[in-house]
């Protein structure tokens, strides 16, 4: 399970695998891959593409705005985004109520520049190095913001993989698909959305978010409870969240491409670190 968390999450999500690969333990090697927001971005290139490859790509230090420098720094727009959303979890009386708030806003966003979506999918295109579904089986989430409904998408949904990527990741503006307009996957249930490895012998849950969830603990969206779930249905859970040490990596600077490099030999240390010690759980 690859969990969301911006451009640095996806970057440390990359670096995790890679440095679990380079001593031999494979999460690739699967059954089920199931990507949340950044994490369906993981999900798609590291399916697609070498994970050494992808981290050392990551590692090239890009430019601090790659698509020209915007009205306001990435903190400041997390802080904005987050000022929002958080008044809506705020003012919502469940989960549900939250799911069509959220939509609703989302809707607005997208009403407001009718070429968003355009742009966008050629930003998530140009990130995958293949745009067709992997054969390994993979979940992509999102939610309808028309109706407020759970989504889930893979390769027998009809839905081509860039499009399912860019519904995930659209924490911002809702993005068309057919009929209809999707938003982030996060707001299905949250950042990881491990419910869905339900039935699962092993489930390697990879949270950049380190399963923190802003919607209230009675609504049961965090992670600890869907873990708790899994082990009561019979799965094996082990779950991996970035070191306390590079928290200042993620949070309000996770929209902050110059930090990617950061986090993904953060990321990377940590898979090797973490190699023996999951060897055994995952091979």
């Amino acid at each position: 399970m690859l969990g969301g968390g911006g451009s640095t999450g996806n970057a440390w999500l990359i670096g995790v695998v890679a440095g679990l690969a380079a001593d031999g333990v494979d999460p690739l090697d699967a059954e089920l891959i199931i990507g949340t927001s950044a994490g369906a971005t993981a999900a798609a290139q590291l399916t697609a593409a070498d994970p050494a490859e992808l981290f050392a790509e990551v590692c090239v230090d890009p430019p601090a705005f790659p698509r020209g420098r915007p009205a306001k720094p990435p903190s400041a727009e997390v802080a904005d985004a987050l000022s929002a959303t958080g008044a809506i979890i705020a003012d919502s009386r469940d989960a549900a109520d939250m799911r069509r708030r959220m939509g609703a806003r989302s809707l607005a966003l997208a009403a407001d520049s009718r070429t968003a979506s355009t742009r966008w999918r050629e930003i998530v295109a140009a990130r995958l190095p293949k745009p067709d579904w992997p054969e390994t089986r993979m979940l992509i989430t999102a939610m309808n913001a028309r109706t407020g409904d759970p989504a889930v998408f893979d390769r027998l949904s009809g839905v081509p993989l860039v499009d399912a990527v860019a519904a995930s990741c659209s924490s911002g503006a809702a993005y068309p698909i057919g009929g209809e307009a999707y938003t982030d996957g996060g707001y299905r249930s949250n950042a990881d959305n491990a419910d869905l490895a339900a039935g699962s012998a092993r489930v390697l849950v990879l949270s950049p978010f380190s399963g923190r969830t802003r919607t209230p603990e009675e609504w049961g969206l965090h992670l600890a409870a869907q873990v708790d779930e899994l082990w009561r249905g019979g799965s094996r859970v082990e779950t991996v969240f970035p070191p306390p040490e590079v928290d200042h990596l993620f949070g309000m600077n996770a929209m902050n491409p110059a930090l990617r490099p950061a986090a993904a030999r953060a990321g990377y240390a940590q898979g090797r670190a973490l190699a023996d010690a999951l060897a055994g759980f995952w091979n």
